[in-house]
């Protein structure tokens, strides 16, 4: 007897992360599963595949974050059901899509007797039957490491650079704070544009205080565009503006790839400098997101070439010419 074996790719969404799924899907001309998502009366989550996935490459799309009544735990842990779910229903190959990475700003102990809470969620992939993750721009690189299986990261740099190409007037790019400098060059050499640093310098005395600030680079009379890999409660980024405004900028542009948008970030982005708030859609975003202050590119397109590289077993860093491993 011989079998000729072929793949079947599956694609299938949380409830968080529906939209940018079905634009995925679109992209790759397939149809989005449906995971028939449910709540018991106690808040616990149920999944049951409505179509047979056994032996297929399954493709599990979902962002970690706050998404209506949802908490970032919520949506992780559904993720993480709907893995459990596939591995049980006898899917061959297991791929958790998170464009979005829970946790990822723990990925180490900066004092003593905390978690690495990045390397927890990791290892509940690896508990649940995920053989493979892909994400977008993690907090850190080495949350590659973290996972045993293969880990296919992405970026959102092609996207933001080409939204910035367009911009008039001499760009200069900015650093929030001595930790995201080598991601702002990166941005600096795909421009060919300056680049510029805002320092802190923290109180002895106080605890958590900021006694100054300071603009490293020339920025007077220039676009100044602050890059970030996610804009959460958007304090530091509006601290980071309004320094650049005191030292002449023309305009202040903030780009991210995620937009987290606790708390009072919208508000407080409004009422800031800044001129645009460029993000990406990895997470759902926040009503008040969709004014004239946010241009939102889409991240669906890079993420249907990257599913589509790992389904056909063909290399995703070539999609980028290696620059997401740099």
């Amino acid at each position: 007897m011989e079998l000729v074996t072929h793949k079947t790719l599956y694609l299938v969404a949380g409830r968080a992360s529906r939209l940018l799924a079905e634009e995925i899907a679109a992209e790759l001309g397939e149809a989005l599963g449906e995971p028939n998502l449910a709540e018991f009366a106690n808040g616990e989550i149920h999944c049951r595949f409505a179509e047979s996935i056994r032996g297929c490459d399954a493709f599990i799309i979902q962002s970690h974050g706050n998404f209506e009544e949802s908490s970032i735990n919520d949506t992780l842990m559904e993720q993480l059901i709907m893995v459990d779910a596939a591995r049980r229903a006898s899917a061959k190959r297991i791929t958790a899509v998170c464009p979005h990475y829970a946790y990822a700003r723990q990925d180490r102990k900066s004092s003593g007797r905390e978690p690495i809470t990045a390397k927890l969620v990791a290892n509940m992939f690896a508990a649940a039957g995920a053989s493979r993750l892909v994400s977008v721009d993690l907090h850190s690189g080495q949350i590659q490491g973290f996972f045993d299986g293969p880990v296919d990261h992405l970026t959102a740099m092609p996207l933001i650079t080409d939204y910035l190409t367009g911009l008039d007037g001499e760009v200069v790019i900015v650093s929030p704070d001595a930790g995201r400098v080598k991601v702002a060059e990166r941005y600096a050499n795909l421009l060919d544009a300056d680049l510029a640093i805002i320092h802190k310098r923290r109180s002895s005395t106080m605890f958590n205080t900021v006694e100054a600030k300071e603009v490293v680079g020339e920025v007077d009379g220039k676009v100044c565009v602050i890059v970030d890999d996610m804009i959460d409660t958007a304090g530091t980024i509006c601290a980071a503006a309004d320094q650049l405004t005191k030292r002449g900028a023309s305009r202040v542009v903030a780009a991210t790839t995620h937009g987290v948008f606790s708390g009072p970030a919208v508000e407080r982005l409004e009422a800031s400098s800044i001129e645009k708030v460029v993000v990406t859609n990895t997470l759902p975003l926040p009503e008040e997101a969709n004014g004239d202050l946010f241009e939102i590119l889409s991240i669906a397109p890079l993420l249907a070439r990257a599913i589509n590289a790992v389904f056909e077993d063909t290399s995703v860093s070539e999609i980028f010419g290696g620059n997401n491993l740099a």
